[in-house]
């Protein structure tokens, strides 16, 4: 599943949500839908930020992956496990996001790949953004991150779907 049609998968998803649903917390420190939903909102319009970054910039940066960063293109996707962000506002996505702005949000989402998807090829390979735990990346490798990190939380849905289910008697 490529990156347009996995935020296409999201959105159509959300349409199914009930209000609850998107804010139902199953236990602390957990997120509910409607805050991954707006981490994912968040993150993929970093990135493109990013890859708007990596155009806009007039000089070659000769720096490269980490060790993760390496890994992470080489496999192409991102592990298979739960993924701990450290404490903070920048990491406590909104809770109260209605499901027209989180609906709103992934069409923003998508009109801005769609805006950047044939520029890529366009920009300097050379031209890169620091990421803080990948290393320098380019414009085309902040482009994939945002199917890679959309993917990443396809099993994170499942089981916050699953848990309001279990604790609601939900059919959906």
């Amino acid at each position: 599943m490529n990156h347009i049609e996995c935020i296409k998968a999201y959105k159509s998803d959300l349409q199914q949500y009930s209000a609850e649903q998107l804010r139902y917390i199953s236990v602390s420190k957990v997120w509910s839908l409607g805050q991954m939903y707006d981490h994912l909102i968040l993150t993929a319009l970093d990135y493109l930020d990013q890859v708007e970054g990596c155009a806009s910039a007039n000089e070659e940066q000769a720096g490269g992956k980490t060790e993760v960063g390496e890994q992470l293109f080489r496999a192409g996707a991102f592990p298979a496990i739960k993924i701990k962000l450290p404490d903070g506002p920048e990491n406590n996505p909104n809770n109260l996001r209605s499901k027209d702005d989180l609906s709103e949000g992934l069409d923003l989402v998508l009109k801005r790949i769609s805006e950047w998807e044939d520029k890529l090829k366009a920009i300097n390979p050379n031209y890169k953004v620091r990421h803080g735990g990948f290393g320098w990346l380019n414009a085309l490798e902040w482009f994939s991150l945002i199917g890679m990190h959309s993917r990443h939380h396809l099993r994170q849905q499942r089981e916050l779907e699953a848990a309001y289910d279990l604790a609601c008697g939900s059919e959906n």
